[in-house]
């Protein structure tokens, strides 16, 4: 393909797709890139590979039958889809939920963030052909899932969250489960950074490559890991508090430059201050219910069901009919792995969702992309699209 400089010189590009087919993109993603020799000239983006129309599926069922189709969007931290699409609900019934369920969630949602973020650190540096690093995080990946299917029998999607509460207390031993991973994971964590940190070859692959700045990343809508690497001190964890986050210790991790490296490295420090929270939400664990006292959205027990007949009225209605929220619109969101996870949810008083829009932080990552690899090398291509850990579950719905 022939094209004029703005010098007037006639260039000569070669165009290639880089993905879907590309290990690098799974399938899922499209990169269509002009070459001028090694240098990537002009970039454009696709997705669609992955379409499943979440927001018109979840229309068809209960606001309980959308837990499971929540668990799909990013499948690599799946319990906090749960957690925030719940949390959504409660605000429309505004309801609290109790404080044992409360204490919960955020144990399950910060290990699910140390998950997460292991997912894409350890495939990101296979990607740069550093295979050692995913045995460290995967090993230990495991043995976090081996927790999740004690816990409710599930291994990669959970559906452990109910509207109201909990599918189901934690087990006995779940503390000392839980505790005895956390070592692992600060072991896994310096092994790592051992392996990469002054790594020679990992930091000319990373750093200095595919810069976004700080108002760049603002004017594209990021959130999350991505975007405090780009200086900006966000984190609706600390910014908009929700479930007490505000009475955690614990630090947020900021980069300095915006590039490769700094995206990776905020992930491999922020499991260091989950591992925290986790402690201390394992602390303040007590005894107590894990589901809100309100009939409308939780199900009597099963002892109340079989001698009470307003009980087992309250259970059949429930389980054929779902949860009624107040007719309205709310948008409720959570600091997910990748950023802010937010759910739009407009409710017209029945059974099931009108509407249901998902505000997932893998889209605006993408959307920038193009954009950012204008200018750099081929080579960059897979650091820089692992850097922003795009989940085509989430990116697609």
């Amino acid at each position: 393909m022939k094209v004029i400089s703005p010098t007037g010189e006639r260039v000569d590009l070669m165009t290639i797709n880089v993905g879907p087919s590309h290990p690098a993109t799974h399938g899922t993603l499209r990169i269509f890139a002009a070459l001028d020799g090694e240098t990537i000239a002009a970039c454009a983006t696709e997705i669609g590979y992955l379409h499943r129309g979440f927001e018109k599926m979840v229309e068809q069922g209960t606001y309980s039958q959308v837990l499971p189709y929540t668990d799909r969007l990013n499948y690599c931290s799946a319990m906090m889809n749960n957690i925030g699409f719940c949390k959504a609900v409660e605000k429309m019934f505004a309801i609290t939920v109790p404080e044992r369920c409360v204490t919960i969630r955020i144990i399950l949602s910060e290990l699910s963030r140390i998950i997460d973020h292991m997912v894409c650190v350890c495939t990101n540096l296979v990607d740069l052909g550093a295979l050692t690093n995913f045995w460290y995080f995967f090993n230990v990946r495991e043995q976090v899932y081996v927790i999740w299917e004690k816990l409710c029998g599930a291994r990669l999607t959970n559906t452990v969250t109910r509207i109201g509460g909990m599918y189901r207390d934690v087990y006995p031993g779940f503390v000392d489960d839980v505790r005895g991973v956390l070592l692992k994971i600060e072991t896994a964590v310096g092994e790592v950074r051992g392996l990469i940190e002054h790594n020679k070859i990992f930091i000319d692959r990373t750093k200095d490559i595919c810069v976004v700045s700080a108002s760049d990343a603002i004017s594209w809508g990021w959130t999350g890991p991505c975007l405090r690497a780009s200086g900006v001190d966000r984190d609706l964890r600390k910014d908009e508090p929700y479930y007490g986050y505000e009475t955690y210790n614990f630090d947020t991790v900021i980069g300095t430059s915006g590039d490769t490296f700094d995206r990776i490295m905020v992930r491999i420090y922020e499991m260091i201050e989950s591992v925290s929270i986790v402690r201390q939400g394992l602390d303040r664990l007590k005894p107590g219910p894990i589901n809100a006292p309100d009939a409308s959205v939780s199900l009597p027990s099963r002892e109340r069901v079989y001698h009470d007949m307003e009980a087992l009225i309250n259970s059949f209605k429930l389980v054929y009919e779902g949860v009624r929220p107040p007719p309205g619109t709310c948008y409720d969101a959570t600091e997910a792995a990748n950023g802010e996870l937010g759910y739009l949810i407009v409710s017209d008083g029945g059974t099931n969702p009108y509407r249901v829009k998902v505000r997932p932080p893998c889209f605006t990552q993408f959307a920038a992309y193009g954009d950012m690899l204008t200018g750099t090398m081929l080579a960059d291509v897979a650091a820089s699209l692992g850097s922003i850990n795009i989940i085509a579950g989430e990116l697609d719905r």
